[in-house]
């Protein structure tokens, strides 16, 4: 298989690892990005797990709270421009205001419902939208939570709406403990709440790639299996929230910090606005001389 610059040049942003070093792994496994990350792991070549996806379209997420329902939200745009017109944060505000009261199921069902269950649609609201401000602008995603009177809504907004996380504690209203825990969402980027969530495929999956970096560095096979789990924690520390040490106070994890407090982390949702987007690649050599023809 042809191994492009292009493939070189990704699998570098997601591993750190040398030029050289992506293209031969590529070459190892027939342009497999995912397979490639592994076998640079496997090898102690890359320190990267996470995959990152490559942030790259606009626009900004988004927190409505209505008593005891909320949502986060992210609308995508054109330019980062427009996320500073009053027009796109009252389409925001709209929108959120919509989700939290009619709760739709998915994007296609809140298109197709009337704004706030009367008049036009929201898919029209937002057609509208599009036509004054004249970007294509598009609702992405949505996660919505319910909660009871015992319970509290943690939100949180970064730079703007450029990352958005939303928590629910349970057995506190303290919105204040519950918004440091969104915060530390947004600052370290747990994917799971506790390590009960992850799979045991992904788990099982991380165990091998931890088992064959050992012996790639030559370690005794009688004691690679004591070493891979004692790494697997660190692997749990880095994906589960109540594992990690508390961004507030780093000598406690944010299991105890929370239950110190009488209150257990339920769920979150964590929006980085255009993670796995990507822009559209221009050549404005391309573009200039394609101009220049025209005249």
């Amino acid at each position: 298989m042809n191994i492009t610059a292009k493939m070189v040049k990704e699998l570098r942003e997601k591993t750190g690892a040398g030029m050289m070093d992506c293209k031969k792994a590529l070459q190892q496994t027939e342009g497999d990005i995912d397979k490639a990350i592994d076998y640079l792991r496997e090898n102690g070549i890359a320190k990267a797990s996470k995959k990152a996806d490559r942030i790259a379209a606009e626009g900004a997420a988004y927190v409505e709270v209505d008593n005891n329902t909320a949502v986060l939200l992210e609308v995508n745009c054109e330019t980062d421009f427009v996320t500073k017109n009053d027009m796109f944060k009252d389409l925001l505000a709209e929108l959120g205001k919509h989700l939290v009261k009619e709760q739709p199921a998915n994007v296609e069902e809140a298109l197709q419902q009337k704004l706030h269950g009367e008049g036009e649609t929201v898919e029209t609201f937002i057609n509208e939208a599009v036509a004054k401000i004249g970007e294509k602008i598009s609702l992405r995603r949505f996660a919505i939570f319910n909660k009871t009177d015992n319970d509290a809504f943690g939100a949180y907004l970064h730079m703007g709406g450029n990352i958005g996380v939303l928590s629910v504690l349970e057995g506190t209203t303290d919105e204040q403990l519950a918004k440091d825990i969104a915060m530390h969402v947004a600052a370290v980027k747990p994917k799971y709440v506790s390590r009960d969530a992850v799979s045991e495929e992904e788990t099982n999956h991380e165990r091998e790639i931890l088992k064959a970096q050992a012996l790639n560095e030559g370690k005794p096979e009688n004691i690679v299996e004591k070493m891979v789990e004692g790494r697997l924690n660190k692997f749990f520390e880095e994906i589960c929230l109540l594992d990690q040490s508390f961004i507030k106070d780093p000598d406690q994890k944010v299991k105890k910090y929370v239950a110190d407090k009488g209150a257990t982390v339920k769920s979150f949702v964590r929006y980085e606005v255009g993670e796995g987007l990507e822009k559209r690649e221009e050549n404005f050599a391309e573009e200039v001389m394609s101009q220049i023809n025209k005249q």
